[in-house]
This record gives structure tokens, sequence and C-alpha cells, in this order.
């Protein structure tokens, strides 16, 4: 028998590859939706703070940002104050594909939600808030540590 996690997993991977059929001729990939959906509601946060919020690997956001950057999704530069950090904000181009990848998430979620009702929704969306919430706060104690 799969176990929840397993689950969880399965309908993050597939979401992944829908997420591409949807926005690849957009021109992103992979996690790269979640970061632009951050630099919109968050332009000029640092790469560090980027790399929190998502709970992505920090070489990994780095690798992402240089790809976005290079397609014009994204700028970075150095922090006036503090010339090691660099800061990170959305372009035109990035503010513009937004509401395509929130809208193509909420196809995935109407695609996930066929077939239950508003009160089994309900349910599984608080179990499942109240699950990544601790998810949150391990991920947050991690990035405290370092």
């Amino acid at each position: 028998m799969n176990s929840f996690t397993h689950n969880i997993t399965t309908i993050d991977r597939v979401g992944d590859m829908f997420r591409r059929d949807h926005l690849e001729e957009a021109g992103i990939h992979g996690r790269q939706y979640s970061l632009i959906l951050n630099l919109v509601s968050h332009p000029g946060i640092s790469q560090e703070e980027l790399s929190q919020r998502t709970y992505l690997n920090k070489s990994n956001v780095a690798r992402q940002l240089v790809q976005l950057e290079e397609a014009g999704f994204v700028t970075r530069r150095f922090s006036e104050d503090d010339k090691r950090i660099q800061l990170v904000f959305p372009t035109e181009k990035a503010r513009a594909l937004a509401p395509q990848i929130l809208k193509t998430h909420q196809e995935w979620r109407d695609f996930l939600d066929e077939g239950f009702t508003p009160d089994e929704i309900e349910t599984f969306t608080t179990l499942l808030d109240r699950m990544a919430q601790r998810a949150r706060q391990y991920g947050d104690q991690k990035n405290t540590k370092k």
C-alpha cells in the first residue's frame, strides 16, 4: 500500500509534468514557476531569502536564476548596503507571465478536485494545510541553523 507521502510526491511530480506541458511555451521549466511567483510577490529579495521561501537549495536557486535572467524573466543586482548580497527583481516579462502561472495552478487544482464534494475538498485541504505547516516548521528550523 502506498503511503500518503508517496502519493503527495506523485501528485507533485505529475503536477510538474502538467505545468511543463502548459508553461514550456512561455520558456520556463521545473520549479522556475515558483521562483517567478515569489519574485513577483516579493521583488528585490535576496537569493538566500528566495531559497528559504521556496525551500530550495541555494545552489539550485542560483542556477535557476541564471537561466531566468538569460531568458529575460529576472534581473539581479548587488545590494547597496552589502555588496555580498544579490537582490533579485522580476522583469515585466515575469510579471506578465504570473497570471498564466496562476491559471495553470488553478487548472491543475480543478483537475485534482474533480469528483470530490466541496466538503471532502475542504476537509482534505484543512488536513493538508496542517501537514504543510508542520513541514514548514522543520524547513524553517533548518534555515535558521545555517
